[in-house]
């Protein structure tokens, strides 16, 4: 354990991501907010400190329980922090919201033949007049 890491070194450290470059580019995006406001990708970690990460369609919240420079397996990782309560709660809700709206979806049986795809051409340049 170190007494002092770079934001990008512990996310990477965390496995949020799988390499440091893109734990950069993340955080040089905005993509990464600390305590609240943007950070820059050598701010030094604290604990204690909220971290929002973002991972596919979900954002995490987490507190720094503990500092590390060295990427190790996933259930040592998963010790440097802990997800808060109302990250796990917004992230359960968004789960049902997708699932829900994925269900209400009709998904076609086949892709549209010839004339078809003609039509719906034909169909979406009137529209735009």
């Amino acid at each position: 354990m170190s007494e002092s890491v770079r934001l990008d070194k512990w996310l990477w450290a965390a496995r949020f991501f799988k390499t440091r470059a893109l734990a950069k580019k993340a955080i040089e995006g905005g993509k990464v907010h600390y305590d609240g406001g943007r950070a820059k990708t050598s701010k030094q970690v604290e604990i204690g400190a909220l971290i929002r990460v973002p991972q596919g369609w979900e954002t995490l919240e987490v507190e720094v329980l503990s500092l590390s420079d060295q990427r190790r397996g996933a259930p040592e990782a998963r010790t440097l922090y802990a997800e808060t309560e109302e990250s796990a709660q917004r992230r359960a809700k968004e789960a049902e919201a997708r699932r829900l709206t994925n269900e209400a979806m009709q998904h076609p049986l086949k892709r549209p033949d010839k004339k078809q795809r003609r039509d719906i051409q034909r169909f979406q340049r009137h529209q735009g007049e």
